[in-house]
């Protein structure tokens, strides 16, 4: 039974990593990072009714993800188990973003709840206490649930905010999905990157998304896609990929852009973003 018949919706944008270098490996086999996470304002909708009954359930349909290994009802349920709330909800997912793109879906979908959730049910847990359920879930999760655009160590989990030029990005989407595990797994991907700072980084250092060769050599559209968009700004890939980006200066011009390569390619056009799009929704209510 709905607690009632009012239901919320929630933004959970994409993120771009703006480089990404592999430095080392711990121990247990996880990859040791340095990224810059920035959000665009283009993402999944999350809409969610409240239940007085304790249910999670998924309202809609993810192709090849059952309902209880989705990360929004995983999400939701940690949430519960962490509070001991007797209430439960009704979730749906307006899936806008591509599955294996590295632009962050899942990650920015679990945040979401948790953060939607944690208000709607009054859990009152704090940013640092949401973060940590977060990191539960995956490595990125914590960057969404903090909303806040940030340079990143560790397995990612370490987190700086930074403030970063709000540029106009084309996205382009090849019909793919790549495999995180299989690019991180790959015995030719580099992981011995020196370390940078953030100094460096804002000073115009030189970096590079280090999974990019090995996907393009794998996945001959993402390659396609980067030279197609890179003949018009430097173009790079975001995350293990599969999805490009190019920064613009103005909306125009990078429609204009879009508008010449969306014959070929799926994508969108988006504002960057250095404080996430659900900050700005939860401080709504």
């Amino acid at each position: 039974m709905s607690l009632s018949n009012s239901t919320t919706c929630w933004p959970a944008p994409a993120k771009l990593n703006l480089f990404l270098h592999i430095t080392g490996r711990r121990d247990d086999g996880y990859h040791l990072l340095q990224t810059v996470f920035q959000f665009v304002d283009f993402g999944d909708e999350i809409c969610i009714c409240l239940r007085e009954d304790g249910q999670i359930r998924r309202l809609s349909e993810l192709d090849g993800v059952p309902a209880d290994s989705d990360l929004v009802v995983r999400a939701a349920r940690l949430l519960q188990e962490k509070t001991g709330t007797g209430q439960g909800a009704e979730i749906s997912v307006d899936k806008r973003l591509p599955m294996g793109g590295g632009l962050g879906g899942g990650s920015s979908d679990a945040a979401t709840v948790l953060v939607a959730l944690n208000r709607l049910w009054d859990c009152k847990l704090d940013e640092d206490a949401l973060a940590e359920l977060g990191l539960g879930l995956g490595a990125d999760v914590p960057v969404f649930i903090r909303e806040q655009a940030a340079w990143a160590e560790g397995v990612g989990e370490h987190l700086t905010p930074v403030s970063l030029p709000e540029p106009w990005f084309v996205v382009l989407c090849p019909p793919i999905s790549v495999s995180t595990a299989e690019v991180f797994s790959a015995a030719q991907l580099r992981r011995d990157c020196p370390a940078i700072t953030i100094r460096d980084f804002l000073a115009g250092g030189a970096v590079e998304n280090v999974c990019e060769p090995l996907v393009r050599q794998q996945y001959p559209e993402v390659d396609a896609a980067l030279r197609a968009l890179g003949a018009h700004a430097p173009a790079r890939m975001t995350g293990t990929g599969a999805c490009v980006f190019a920064p613009f200066e103005s909306e125009a011009v990078a429609r204009r852009v879009f508008a010449e390569l969306s014959a070929s390619w799926p994508g969108f056009v988006a504002r960057g973003c250095n404080v996430s799009p659900l900050r700005f929704r939860r401080d709504e209510l």
